[in-house]
């Protein structure tokens, strides 16, 4: 695919999209992405999702695109679709689209970004342009000793103070060979976070 084609299929993807909730998955670079397939093929067997994925550079490492079946976003498309003023922005485009933003994993590098209002990738753009009415939920992952240090309790609970929604860590045996809490929330347990924002049936027409 040439350059030209790879930007149209960018500025059609998010106009040809359909669903009640549109899902935005944020994910970042922590081992738990190897579980990016799984989470994004759960939440598509809700009724009425949509699903996108904006990925960071690190998170690629851990997962096959092949084995995701949406379209993900990643820097350089940020950049291959703006090249002069009228183009759109797409940390702001997907900021319009998303109904719901899902960090899943949100490793210790960025959740201090985002308590801190750093924005230097197009995830942390998106979460910086993010529309606080809107749910924004946020699954840590990370080393037991990191998810321990002092720091990270502060930064929990700024994203908190900021309206955003913990789905809390678990406890577990890590990928480095740690035992403790640190692991992002298990797959099955997200989907039914997420669930929980699916429009509800209209009642107004009913009668006792």
């Amino acid at each position: 695919m040439d350059i030209d084609d790879h930007v149209l299929r960018l500025k059609t993807d998010l106009l040809n999209s359909s669903g009640t909730l549109r899902v935005l998955v944020g994910v970042t670079g922590s081992v738990a992405a190897l579980k990016l397939p799984v989470l994004v093929s759960q939440l598509l067997q809700l009724p009425g999702v949509d699903v996108r994925v904006v990925t960071t550079e690190h998170a690629k490492h851990f997962y096959n695109p092949a084995e995701v079946s949406v379209q993900i976003y990643s820097d350089e498309d940020e950049w291959r679709l703006w090249t002069q003023r009228s183009d759109p922005v797409l940390h702001i485009e997907l900021r319009r689209w998303a109904d719901l933003l899902v960090i899943a994993p949100l490793d210790a590098n960025t959740l201090g970004k985002i308590a801190n209002g750093i924005c230097d990738n197009l995830l942390t753009c998106v979460v910086r342009a993010w529309d606080v009415s809107r749910p924004l939920l946020f699954c840590p992952a990370m080393n037991t000793a990191m998810w321990l240090h002092p720091i990270t309790d502060q930064q929990v609970s700024r994203l908190r103070e900021f309206g955003y929604v913990e789905i809390p860590c678990i406890s577990k045996k890590l990928v480095c060979g740690d035992e403790g809490k640190g692991a992002m929330a298990e797959v099955s347990t997200i989907v039914s976070v997420v669930r929980q924002y699916l429009q509800k049936p209209d009642d107004s027409s009913k009668t006792t």
